[in-house]
This record gives structure tokens, sequence and C-alpha cells, in this order.
């Protein structure tokens, strides 16, 4: 399953800071479907995402119902992204 899919980058703080894009609506029913198709445990589901010209690997985190798609800081940086911006995002879960 492939995605596209905009969002900001939000901030969330926990021991260490982390980036996230949450995932709307209704790109996260379509991922709840597959997603006991697609999970390792604990609701987190692998995906290959693409930001840019960056690919990358990930696992999506459930919240809320929904889910948060991690921005690795070398994918950040390389892309020049900033906590505030919108960015759009291609993601696929291999189900």
């Amino acid at each position: 399953m492939e995605l596209e899919f905009s969002g900001e980058v939000v901030e969330w703080r926990g021991p260490a800071p982390h980036h996230f894009v949450v995932v709307p609506e209704a790109e996260a029913a379509r991922i709840h479907e597959v997603a006991r198709l697609a999970t390792y445990g604990w609701g987190c589901i692998p995906v290959t995402g693409r930001l840019g010209e960056s690919d990358f690997t990930t696992s999506l985190f459930p919240k809320d119902g929904g889910y948060l798609v991690p921005l690795k800081v070398a994918v950040r940086r390389r892309e020049d992204v900033h906590l505030g911006d919108t960015v759009t995002l291609r993601i696929a879960l291999d189900v």
C-alpha cells in the first residue's frame, strides 16, 4: 500500500525531542484496515518513506487512533525541513 499526503512537522518532547508528521484521518483509516497484517508489535508499522529527494525507513507510531511518521534528523537536514514546515510525504507499507 502506498500513500501520499501533506502535513505539518510537529514536535513531541519525550526524553529526547522527536519530529513527526501526523497521518491525516483518511490515510490513517486506510492504514488501520491493514494494520494487523503489518505491525510488528505495539501497533508500530514499518514503512519506507520519501520526503523530497530522500528515501528512508521508519515505523509509524500509533497515537490517539491515528499514526505519526517520525522524521529522522539526517532526512530533515538533507531536505532543509524544520519544525512547523508543511511537507509532502510518500509512504509504503508492505502488506
